[in-house]
């Protein structure tokens, strides 16, 4: 019997190309517009901070010619020229962003004291609603309270760049009473309305609301809003509580 041993060589590894942290070193500091002298944004350490109120930091790498910016999703914007007070880059859609290096102190102000805001401002919403039906009289009871959940939703600055905008979502409380008789009462959370709104838009969408609409033969009636921040998209859906606290939720 005759074995035949064949033999290949290992294939070295494609190696994958490394941080340049001198091109890193070189965008630290705060950068403006060219053109218009907005401040666009400062980089500090492996952080770009950006200068509005809802974007968040980003995590960055410069690799090869490209710049990086760890988000919700990892962009990679073409980086066309770098200098000490220089530096150019294609955005999403291919437009030439050049920006310079800042030489004004009083830029440093536009960081100072930005945190994220919420949709609704942090307020807390009260709302009493007496309504009669058949010579019965039910008070409605609604609570908006903001929360400290965060919903993150990627949107763009003014030149291009993928950012992440956050918003906190609210739990909204409904009671109803029929005199001393508790007819429902009940909590309500974003994924309550899971059934009713598509997953992409819940999971950047806020509980923004609860507004009462009627009282009829099949109960209390109110609209719920689920919203996505800074956008046309709203989910309004039905929530109807019948005079023994059965619920049904159906999208308007």
């Amino acid at each position: 019997m005759v074995i035949l041993v064949g033999s290949c060589k290992d294939k070295a590894p494609v190696a994958s190309p490394k941080e340049d942290f001198t091109a890193k070193k070189m965008l630290q500091g705060i950068w403006v517009n060219y053109e218009e002298q907005d401040v666009a944004f400062e980089a500090k350490g492996d952080t770009i901070f950006y200068p509005d109120s809802t974007s968040q930091p980003v995590y960055f790498q410069i690799i090869g010619d490209s710049l990086v910016l760890h988000g919700s999703n990892e962009v990679r914007y073409p980086i066309v020229k770098q200098a000490p007070h220089l530096f150019a880059f294609r955005n999403q859609t291919g437009d030439l962003i050049k920006l310079e290096k800042s030489e004004d102190p009083n830029d440093r102000y536009a960081f100072s004291g930005k945190r994220p805001v919420s949709l609704n401002q942090n307020k807390l919403i009260k709302r009493d609603t007496v309504v009669t039906f058949q010579s019965k009289r039910y008070h409605c009871y609604v609570q908006v309270n903001p929360t400290t959940y965060k919903v993150v939703k990627p949107t763009y600055n003014d030149d291009g760049v993928e950012v992440d905008n956050v918003y906190y979502d609210n739990i909204i409380h409904l009671s109803i009473f029929n005199g001393p008789r508790k007819v429902f009462s009940s909590d309500f959370h974003k994924q309550d309305f899971r059934k009713q709104v598509p997953q992409d838009y819940l999971k950047q969408g806020i509980l923004s609301d609860f507004m009462f609409t009627k009282i009829d033969a099949h109960g209390v009636h109110y609209t719920a809003s689920i919203a996505v921040p800074d956008s046309q998209v709203s989910f309004q859906v039905e929530v109807r509580v019948d005079f023994n606290g059965r619920l049904t939720m159906t999208v308007l």
